[in-house]
């Protein structure tokens, strides 16, 4: 009885909204990916020092829509794409541009601009295949960079 109980309750957490986190998104599902300098230390990807973002490589497929939350309770954070890059730049990419969201398309470029905690940004859609890399405007050195891979 206690084996069946516990089973139910992992998969009423696994069904239910902000129970366990998933790093890839069917096509046309929704992935969040949550920030926070605090939580989420430095280390190693394929492309480089990574912190920051929590998956720091997430991989959906074509379709999935993605929004960032800023969970930290300090203002401010961005993700803002890295354009063409195959491994984090070791100074930061980004102008005063960033603070300001933009875009809607992860190829055609994006900013979540600057987020308040507990905010979240505007719906990005995985519209192409690739990898896309982005960090914070603020705290880009931080490491405070992460990876998008659409398949």
């Amino acid at each position: 009885m206690r084996k069946y109980l516990g089973a139910l309750a992992l998969l009423l957490t696994a069904c239910t909204a902000g129970g366990i986190p998933s790093s890839s998104g069917g096509g046309g599902g929704g992935v969040t990916i949550n920030i926070s300098l605090s939580q989420f230390g430095p280390h190693s990807t394929p492309y480089g020092q990574s912190g920051g973002f929590s998956p720091s490589v997430t991989t959906v497929s074509v379709g999935t829509q993605l929004h960032f939350t800023n969970i930290d309770n300090f203002c401010c954070h961005t993700a803002t794409l890295i354009p063409n890059a195959t491994s984090f730049p070791s100074g930061s990419p980004f102008t005063q541009k960033a603070t300001q969201p933009s875009g809607s398309t992860l190829s055609g470029g994006f900013s979540s601009g600057a987020l308040q905690p507990n905010a979240s940004s505007q719906t990005i859609t995985a519209d192409q295949p690739g990898t896309y890399l982005y960090g914070c405007y603020f705290h880009y050195g931080a490491p405070m960079r992460a990876a998008i891979v659409v398949q």
